[in-house]
């Protein structure tokens, strides 16, 4: 058995079983490995509601798919297994079909949002190995979306002032800076390597561009209250 085929495999059993596998003794993918898997277990899962992205020390950039079945609105209550890793970040929703080079209308194609990025892992053990976490969706587990800002005139989202709370908790209150230190770098990062993975981009989806709150996890029974100055507010109840 491959590498591809016995991850993908071992990844949609533990989707469909909600039970996390041993990554102790799992084959490391390379990065064609990792895009190869991806596309295979969310052919599995279904519909794609969005992606997200990050900077690699090397090579082509970090980016899954996110599942539209874990698409949820504002307010929503989240299943939760034991613990939710909450990150809050600015989101773009594709407003129209990206075209060949979306970034060249960008307010055309995507209007700014705030979301909430749910994150956890359907594998123990793999903390400490970036292609397993990246073969596993960078272990997302879906996304919260806020509200979004109509009339958006292209400007970069940089330095933000945000607010996040996780129960007792405050995580975030006042002056962040994105990853990487703009939004739009990111989404363009996005728009250049995406492609046709998992059946690239498409109207209705959210991209989102790193968290600016850091990671943190909580359990069920946490309530998180969000926002970012200029995009509104956003919160969930972990269940």
């Amino acid at each position: 058995m491959t590498t591809t085929d016995r991850l993908s495999d071992t990844l949609i059993q533990a989707h469909d079983s909600a039970q996390r596998a041993d990554a102790s003794a799992l084959p490391i993918p390379d990065y064609a490995e990792v895009m190869a898997i991806q596309s295979r277990v969310q052919a599995h899962l279904g519909p794609v509601g969005g992606f997200k992205v990050g900077r690699r020390p090397e090579g082509p950039p970090g980016l899954a798919p996110i599942s539209a079945a874990r698409v949820f609105p504002s307010g929503s209550a989240i299943p939760t297994r034991d613990t939710m890793g909450i990150e809050l970040e600015v989101g773009f929703e594709l407003i129209a079909a990206p075209g060949p080079d979306p970034m060249s209308h960008l307010t055309q194609v995507f209007r700014p949002r705030i979301v909430l990025e749910l994150v956890d892992t359907r594998l123990t053990g793999a903390d400490d190995d970036p292609m397993l976490k990246l073969a596993d969706m960078q272990i997302n587990d879906g996304l919260v979306l806020g509200p979004a800002l109509d009339g958006w005139d292209g400007t970069d989202f940089t330095t933000l002032t945000a607010a996040l709370t996780c129960g007792d908790r405050t995580v975030i209150d006042g002056p962040v800076q994105i990853p990487g230190g703009s939004a739009l770098a990111n989404l363009a990062l996005l728009c250049d390597h995406v492609g046709t993975h998992c059946g690239g981009l498409q109207k209705g989806q959210v991209i989102i561009t790193g968290s600016i709150s850091g990671l943190d996890y909580f359990p069920a029974g946490t309530d998180v209250a969000g926002r970012i100055d200029g995009l509104g507010e956003i919160s969930c109840r972990l269940t």
